[in-house]
Order: structure tokens, then C-alpha cells, then sequence
């Protein structure tokens, strides 16, 4: 292994060794008392498959055969989770042919930042993701269930399934992709078209036609946003099939892995001989794995929240330090849109996961002994499903790159260091995406430009006030003020002011989207300004410099001047959108560094006594 790859995973345990324990002693708590459902009442029991057929009910009498509960995000407004309509019913069929039953748990809402973008809704997005995780928790507290099967792919979806189902860690979890749409209208040609809108050189009718020939049919939007990243950090951690993260949705491929799934997690079940909890899969190793593989590709740094969530969840600590360490022994191996020009699709035809998996255990920096959901460790997801005639199987990924312009072969990567880096300096530790950025604009010192609100850069940009170098800080947009919204819509301003020649950056306590593209941005910056970060003190016309080589971050005002300003007042929040009954959410919110939950704080902090030294979990005898 890599040393660093090493020195960080140790760090990461030694820090988590208390939180750890605690997660994992509630989770022998569970395993203690497994699921038997003779333990129900036979009310309970009664009610658990009341609207079951009477051979359903006959096996979950029997107590031996699995029961899949299925926990799904479904709905027909998100075109990621569409497909997912029929799924149910195909994994009932397949659980039913194994000799075993599935039930849908529950439902959990999945909203799509695509359309809230820009929009008041999208103060709700972050949260959703709590929300999401407690319906997790909901759906499986009946203890009907010896496995799990979770339907969700987009932004805070996954995480919130995996840091929900986390809490039933005794349990075995995969989750089920549905695949990204097929390729359109190529994502440089639509960032054109969005440029030119915002310039006034194209009218809405044209802009409509270019993002509908973009976003054109059921399936991931086919950037490398957080939709598909979640896919690649999901599988990285071994908790989907290998190689099935990209398969289109509607095809035979993706129906046959659909099926392998609802029949694997029947094998996999504390009744079988292959038993395979969620809280042995996810340990330090497979949450670098999933680092290691989100940097290598340039992936969205909203992970540099929802990873950090979905460790603390399984009790461990993870920070921006170990982003940055990771990132400087990573090397960026993949170009994906808005890293290049192409999309998701083709980064799959050009080897895809398992290539790009393989390249990573080769230089050392991925652990192939890491425990997963099929196969023996995370060595054997060096594959590619294939299906012949009805027969599913898997084959040795490419050995060498099918586009190195997609996909640079180990000992040429596109740059030396991974796609995201940790920005420290008086305004506080932030997090800045460079995989996008052409290095010329790694440095920027300019005066700043100050707004409390995203949607006042137009009129200043329409007012030809930002015709200069600047900074742009967007303050005011943290979890605790507004509920962390995605700036994406400040995004074709500021790209066509370093167009035209200026230097221009963007520093935000709020998040930037996994779209984040060639503009440099310093997002997430804790401390945020309702709670007491110095980006409160900041006024238009402070020198700030933002150099990403040596990861600083400075507001040039000496400190008399700066211990002599009062915080600026937070402007008021409306309650309007659904947005004033998460109030509760923003006064309990941590820090964006510590996963900007406010679940997180609640669990893993007692101090139980562990059940068993030996093992934690219950025979599968």
C-alpha cells in the first residue's frame, strides 16, 4: 500500500476507536437479538404480512426463509429514479423464485437539485438527507427483515439511505442503481447555451431546447455531478454490484443485475453461510476506497460532507485533512464533464469502474482486502458484468484504456494530484474542487464583492458592477442560516467574467454543485457566518487571496481592523416553500466539516459496554 493511503487509514481508526466501539456495541445490541420473527406477537406478526398471498404468508411463517425489505425512493417527477416503478415487483418475483419474500419497507422522498437549483426549494435539499435517513430508520424499525435492498441514486438519496440503514448495521445492505440516461445534447455545448442565455445572446426558447435535449429521458443526469458520484463511492465501498453503477436503465444488462442483486442479498442473510452485515462492510478501509476513488475521478465535493456524514454514522471520524492528504497521493485518472468533455456514458465504454478500480489497487492506494457485498474482497470488483443469452456473469475489466482522453492509463494520469483540496486561512478551512480548474486560475487575489443572497449577483452582473477582478463572497448560505443551498446558479456569471479576462473566485459558507466547474470556488468555509465565522466581518473592497497550490485562503485585513468590525446581521429567512418547518434542523446542525447533520450528534455518544470480544456478531448458524 501506498504509505499515506496507510497512515491515513490508521489516523482514521485511532480517532474513531471510541465512537467506533460505541457503534458497534449497539450493533451487537441488535445482532444479540436477531431478527426472528417468532419474537412478534402474532398481532404483530399479523399485521407485518397482512396484505401478503397466502404462500408470502406461509414462508415468513416458517421464520427460515429470507425476508427483503425494500426501502425505495421512487417517484416519476426525478428522472434518476423512475425507473424504479417496477423494480418492487421484479425483486419480489426473483426474491419469491429463491424461495424466500420481499416487502417494500417504505418510501423516502428524493428530491431532484436539478430542478430546486436556483430556486427557494433548494434550502430544503441538504435536510433531506436527514429526512431520508430517519424514513430509513422508520421503514426498518419493524423488524421484519433479514436483508435489504435500498432504490436510490441522486445527491443526498444514497447518503441518506446508507447513514439510515447504518443504525440496522447487523443487517446485510446492498443498494440497486437504475444507470444514467443515455448520452444528449454534450454537456460543453449546454454550458454554451447557458453562457449566452445569462449574456442576453440567446432567449429562454432556445435555452429550454438546449437543456431538454440534455436532460432527455428516464436515468442519471449523465454528468459527473453527485448523482453518479454517489454510484462510484457506492461501489467503491463494495455495497452494489461491481460494474453496475453506469449500465443504462431499460436494458437486459440492467434488468439481469437487478435480478442478481434481489437473489444475492437472499445469500447473504445471518441464515445462510456467507453472512455479510453492513457494519463489517463499512470500515475504515472501504470509506478510502471510497475517497480514493472519488478524487481519481474528480467526483463532487458534496462528499466532502456526505462522506464525512455516512463515516460518523458507522462511528468513525472523518475530516478535510484526510481529503487533502488522499488527494496529494492520488492521481487524477479520469475526465469527466465538467473535468472534460465527456460523460458518464463514455467514461463506462472506456473502462469504466473496474478499469479505473484496478489502475488505483495496482498504484497501491485502494485496499483490496477491503470487505464487500459479493465476491471475496474488494480485489475481485476488478470486473465488468456481461450477460450471454439469459446468463449473467462477470469478466476481467480491460487491461488497458479504451480513450485515454476519458481515462489516462496508471503511469500518465491528467495530474499528479487528486480533484479536491483543503483551504485553510483566517477566514477558516474551506474546500475548493481544482479537477475542473485549468491551473492559470489557482491563484486569484482580488477586492471582494459581498452579498447575502445568490439571486443579487445577477442584478449586479445585468448592472455591469462585476466588470473587474473580484471575489465573489456569497455569505449567509451555511446549514445553520439557510440550510447550505447549491450555489450552481452563480456559476455561468462568474464563467463569463473569467472569459472575459478577469480574475475571478467565489468563497461561500453555502455548497457549490456537483457540476462545479472551471471558476475556482472556496466552498463549505466553517466557520459559517451565523455562527460567528469571520467571512461575517468581511466588506466589499478586502483584499482576498485564494491560492489553491499552496492551500491558503487569507483575507488581507490586519487583525486590529478585523477585532474592531462587528459580524454583519444575518438577513432574514422567509418560512415560505416548506422551509420554515426545518427550523429545527438548522438549530441542531453541525458543521459542514463534520457532515452538516444534526442527527450525527446524537448517536454513538454513550458509552456502552461491548456484548462480545470475540465477535459482534451473531452465528449464522
Amino acid at each position: 500500500m501506498q504509505p499515506e493511503i496507510t497512515r491515513v487509514t490508521a489516523e482514521i481508526e485511532a480517532r474513531s476507536r471510541q465512537p467506533r466501539d460505541n457503534y458497534l456495541a449497539m450493533v451487537d445490541e441488535m445482532g444479540a437479538n436477531p431478527v426472528d420473527r417468532k419474537r412478534l406477537s402474532c398481532g404483530n406478526l399479523a399485521h407485518g404480512f397482512a396484505a401478503c398471498s397466502g404462500e408470502e404468508k406461509s414462508l415468513i411463517k416458517l421464520m427460515n426463509a429470507a425476508n427483503v425489505g425494500i426501502v425505495t425512493a421512487y417517484n416519476d417527477m426525478l428522472s434518476a429514479h423512475q425507473p424504479y416503478a417496477d423494480y418492487p415487483d421484479r425483486i419480489k418475483a426473483t426474491v419469491r423464485a429463491m424461495g424466500g419474500t420481499a416487502q417494500v419497507a417504505g418510501g423516502v422522498p428524493a428530491m431532484c437539485d436539478g430542478v430546486t437549483q436556483g430556486q427557494d426549494g433548494m434550502e430544503l435539499s441538504l435536510f433531506s438527507r436527514d429526512v431520508i435517513a430517519q424514513g430509513t430508520a422508520v421503514a426498518l424499525s419493524h423488524q421484519m427483515f433479514d436483508a435489504v435492498l435500498m432504490l436510490g441514486i441522486c445527491d443526498k438519496i444514497v447518503p441518506g439511505l446508507l447513514i439510515g440503514a447504518l443504525q440496522f448495521g447487523h443487517l446485510p445492505v446492498m443498494l440497486v442503481p437504475a444507470g444514467p440516461m443515455p448520452t444528449g445534447l454534450p454537456n460543453k455545448e449546454k454550458v454554451r447555451i447557458r453562457q449566452l442565455f445569462a449574456e442576453g445572446k440567446v432567449g429562454r426558447e432556445e435555452l429550454l431546447e438546449a437543456e431538454s435535449a440534455s436532460y432527455h429521458s428516464a436515468g442519471t443526469c449523465t454528468f459527473y455531478g453527485t448523482a453518479n458520484s454517489n454510484q462510484m463511492m457506492v461501489e467503491a465501498m463494495g455495497l452494489q454490484l461491481p460494474g453496475s453503477s453506469f449500465v443504462n436503465p431499460g436494458t437486459p444488462l440492467r434488468d439481469a443485475l437487478t435480478d442478481f442483486a434481489a437473489e444475492h442479498v437472499t445469500r447473504i442473510t445471518a441464515l445462510g453461510n456467507d453472512y455479510r452485515p453492513l457494519a463489517e462492510t463499512v470500515d475504515a478501509r472501504s470509506l478510502v476506497n471510497a475517497l480514493v476513488a472519488l478524487l481519481a475521478s474528480g467526483g463532487s465535493t458534496n462528499h466532502a460532507i456526505h462522506l464525512v456524514a455516512i463515516a460518523r454514522a458507522a462511528g468513525y471520524i472523518m475530516n478535510w485533512s484526510d481529503f487533502d492528504a488522499v488527494s496529494k497521493v492520488t492521481p487524477l485518472m479520469a475526465r469527466v464533464y465538467p473535468n472534460g468533455s465527456a460523460d458518464i456514458n463514455h467514461f463506462h465504454a472506456a473502462g469504466g469502474t473496474g478499469y479505473l478500480f484496478r489502475s488505483l489497487i495496482d498504484l497501491g492506494l485502494m485496499h483490496g482486502d477491503a470487505k464487500t457485498c459479493f465476491r471475496s474482497n474488494f480485489e475481485d470488483f476488478t470486473v465488468e458484468p456481461t450477460l450471454t443469452g439469459d446468463t449473467l456473469d462477470w469478466k476481467p475489466a480491460p487491461t488497458a484504456t479504451l480513450d485515454a482522453e476519458v481515462i489516462a492509463p496508471p503511469d500518465a494520469p491528467f495530474a499528479p494530484e487528486g480533484g479536491v483540496r483543503l483551504l485553510t486561512g483566517n477566514l477558516g478551512r474551506s474546500v475548493i474542487k481544482v479537477s475542473a480548474v485549468t491551473e492559470e486560475h489557482y491563484v486569484v487575489r482580488a477586492p471582494a464583492v459581498v452579498i447575502d443572497s445568490q439571486y443579487k449577483l445577477k442584478a449586479m452582473f445585468d448592472a455591469g458592477e462585476l466588470d473587474r477582478d473580484c471575489v465573489v463572497v456569497a455569505r449567509f448560505q451555511g446549514p445553520a442560516a439557510n440550510g447550505m443551498p447549491e450555489l450552481h446558479k452563480l456559476t455561468p456569471y462568474l464563467g463569463i467574467l473569467q472569459d472575459r479576462g478577469f480574475r475571478v473566485a467565489l468563497v461561500t459558507d453555502g455548497r457549490m454543485s456537483g457540476a462545479s466547474g472551471k471558476v475556482p470556488a472556496a466552498i463549505h468555509l466553517s466557520p459559517e457566518a451565523l455562527c460567528g465565522g469571520m467571512i461575517a466581518r468581511v466588506e466589499s473592497g478586502d483584499m482576498i487571496a485564494l491560492n489553491a497550490h499552496e492551500g491558503t485562503l487569507i483575507l488581507e485585513v490586519d487583525e486590529d481592523t478585523l477585532a474592531m468590525r462587528q459580524p454583519t446581521k444575518a438577513p432574514s429567512f422567509p418560512g415560505t416553500v416548506g422551509r420554515g418547518i426545518f427550523a429545527g434542523h438548522r438549530s441542531q446542525v453541525g458543521t459542514a466539516e463534520s457532515g452538516a447533520s444534526g442527527l450525527l450528534s446524537l448517536i454513538h455518544i454513550s458509552e456502552p459496554t461491548r456484548l462480545r470480544d470475540s465477535s459482534r456478531m451473531p452465528s449464522s448458524a
